[in-house]
């Protein structure tokens, strides 16, 4: 039986009271890992991807190809409805139209635009700016008539919590709602009660990122699921958590020239083929592949 579209799976998925949580990732292998693990969805993050994509940090040089092409990518690899971030949507309105395109076409279940200046800085990074609200809401507008697939999620993201404060963050909020957002990320809120105020405000699902920076409460899925959060991603913990494994590696290599001194602690070749399918591959190969000479 054919799945139901990822886009229909993530609606349904938002439109839980149970919130869903969507490790944010850079690259397709770690999308397979996610979904090897029993996830739900993930979140092909803006941060994780410039670093995996292009070894760069997330300050707006990703373009929109790049970042649809990895994103689909994730999407093909993991199986798992996508939830992308798609920065400011690449410019003006005429900008956020052909950005929904691209994404729709790449495969995603949703996509993140947000009301940052282009180039835009990464949520954890200071100086930060916005857009004007009118501008922001001709985004939204844009988007929402952009998409073929009704059930293509829009989220909304504001930064203005940072530039302008929380009361202008949420008044934001409620016009990107009102200009036809799905779902809406206010980034960085300081204290659990500005979290709880958010969600007082706002009567759409909402998404709440934990950073690694420690720059929000780092509020775990019971407690977000009480005060009315329905979506919860981690920015790239993933990647930093991989990060001292593969230091470690590459540190012991150099300084004594010994791999299996380097691998102690590595996971072995098989976990890695089996979160790969492996044997799927070479079962489809067995299945339509013709015998070799001499072998019927």
């Amino acid at each position: 039986m054919a799945l139901k579209r990822p886009t229909t799976r993530f609606r349904e998925l938002i439109a839980r009271k149970q919130i869903t949580m969507i490790p944010s990732v850079g690259d397709a292998f770690s999308a397979r890992l996610i979904a090897h693990e029993g996830f739900e969805a993930l979140m092909s993050s803006g941060n994780a991807s410039s670093a995996m994509k292009l070894g760069m940090p997330d300050v707006g040089i990703m373009t929109l190809a790049e970042n649809a092409a990895n994103a689909g990518a994730m999407a093909q690899a993991s199986g798992l409805p996508v939830f992308a971030d798609a920065d400011t949507g690449y410019g003006n309105a005429l900008n956020v139209r052909r950005t929904i395109m691209e994404f729709e076409r790449a495969g995603v279940a949703a996509i993140m635009i947000e009301d940052q200046v282009s180039p835009k800085r990464c949520g954890m990074l200071e100086g930060k700016r916005v857009i004007s609200s009118a501008e922001m809401e001709g985004k939204v507008k844009a988007a929402v008539d952009a998409r073929l697939d009704d059930d293509f999620v829009i989220c909304a993201r504001t930064d203005a919590r940072a530039v302008e404060g929380l009361a202008s963050a949420i008044k934001r909020a409620q016009a990107y709602q009102k200009a036809g957002a799905d779902v809406i990320f206010i980034e960085g809120p300081k204290t659990i009660g500005e979290a709880e105020e958010i969600a007082r405000a706002i009567d759409i699902p909402l998404l709440y990122n934990v950073t690694p920076t420690g720059s929000v409460p780092p509020l775990d899925v019971k407690t977000l699921e009480r005060i009315g959060f329905r979506l919860l991603s981690c920015s790239v913990c993933m990647l930093l958590a991989a990060l001292p494994s593969m230091q470690n590696f590459l540190r012991v290599l150099k300084e004594t020239g010994d791999v299996a001194k380097a691998s102690v602690g590595a996971a072995p070749m098989s976990d890695y083929l089996d979160i790969l399918r492996l044997a799927d591959w070479q079962a489809r190969e067995a299945k339509f592949t013709p015998p070799a000479s001499g072998e019927d």
